[in-house]
């Protein structure tokens, strides 16, 4: 397999990059996550609620909808980070995508395709057709294991309530170990509170898989990422995932949560009745945070570009969704996609 390795040359101001001398190069790669909002083809599936998102539905999804909503997705995954890395993502990890078939037509796309990605995906028992996936660069990473797990809820009356699945995948990113997550927790349909118990379940489970993966290496560098519906110091994330929002105080056994820290400084990835939530999150693990001479975490930031920005109307400064009130706005999400880069010294 051809490998390429991209320097990170500093024309770009150290100021936004502290911890990197300035004497010698750097690898550095993209990690991206992004809600793109129900990311459906046109064909009726007759075991999700999809009918909406059909052309005979309420939505009206026809093909030029849809080949449109694809082409605005496509092209913001190819713009994040490409002003340092002068690429896309290497990692960009999914949610509301209906099917591995909408994962091909995206990578195949005209902003993609040179990309040359590769797909994690497995279909979900969501009862919407929603799933989690992940796509990779796979000139810079060789996966080697997946993993789908389930998350069981039940409703009030005992009936399942089925969601999405957490999705596990490690693999060799610049020929170091690397293990991600990703996440798409219960909504906060009926009420931020009424709902959080099904995410503290969630957090369970997503705690759960973290320390699968530290039994057996205690130094494991994993990336957690996702739309979490919870803000970082609520209960289904700081408390069970033991998380800390500042890198020089983070102890074993404990992640580094870089997406606190801009929540407290007034950014966020959802907006919702006029108030920013940060609830598009990354953490990850001591050893990205204080490697030595592997890879290791520089920032995190939210990716909310002009056009990415309602310019007008009630909903102005919200992101730029692609439908609302029955009608496709030509937008992208209701989600700001969120990023981070990782470094990794060049000898």
């Amino acid at each position: 397999m051809r490998k390429t390795t991209f320097l990170l040359l500093f024309i770009v101001p150290l100021i936004s990059f502290s911890q990197l001398d300035s004497s010698k190069k750097y690898s550095v790669n993209t990690i991206a996550f992004y809600n793109v909002e129900n990311l459906f083809d046109t064909i009726n599936d007759p075991k999700t609620f999809d009918d909406d998102r059909t052309p005979k539905g309420k939505d009206k999804w026809t093909s030029i909808v849809y080949e449109k909503k694809s082409k605005n997705i496509a092209k913001v995954i190819s713009e994040i980070g490409r002003d340092i890395t002068n690429t896309g993502p290497t990692i960009i990890g999914l949610c509301e995508v209906e099917n591995k078939n909408v994962l091909i037509d995206l990578i195949n796309s005209d902003e993609l395709k040179k990309e040359n990605y590769g797909i994690a995906h497995y279909d979900s028992p969501d009862e919407r057709g929603i799933d989690v996936a992940l796509l990779f660069n796979r000139n810079r990473f060789i996966p080697i294991s997946s993993k789908a797990y389930h998350l069981y809820l039940t409703r009030k009356n005992g009936n399942i309530d089925y969601t999405r699945d957490h999705l596990l995948v490690s693999g060799y990113l610049d020929n170091e170990l690397i293990y991600f997550i990703v996440n798409h927790w219960p909504s906060r349909s009926g009420g931020q509170m009424r709902s959080e118990p099904s995410r503290i379940l969630a957090g369970k489970l997503n705690k759960k898989i973290i320390d699968s993966i530290v039994s057996v290496n205690p130094l494991a560098k994993i990336i957690n990422m996702g739309d979490f519906n919870d803000n970082p110091q609520d209960k289904s994330v700081r408390p069970i995932l033991n998380t800390v929002f500042k890198r020089s105080k983070i102890k074993d056994l404990q992640l580094y949560n870089p997406m606190e820290e801009l929540y407290k400084k007034g950014y966020g990835s959802y907006r919702y009745r006029g108030k920013w939530d940060m609830i598009d999150q990354f953490m990850i693990t001591k050893s990205l945070v204080n490697s030595g001479d592997s890879m290791f975490f520089l920032k995190a930031d939210v990716f909310n570009k002009k056009y990415l920005i309602n310019s007008d109307g009630k909903y102005e400064g919200y992101p730029f969704r692609s439908f609302a009130g029955g009608k496709f706005l030509d937008g992208y999400s209701d989600h700001f996609p969120i990023y981070m880069f990782l470094a990794k010294e060049l000898k």
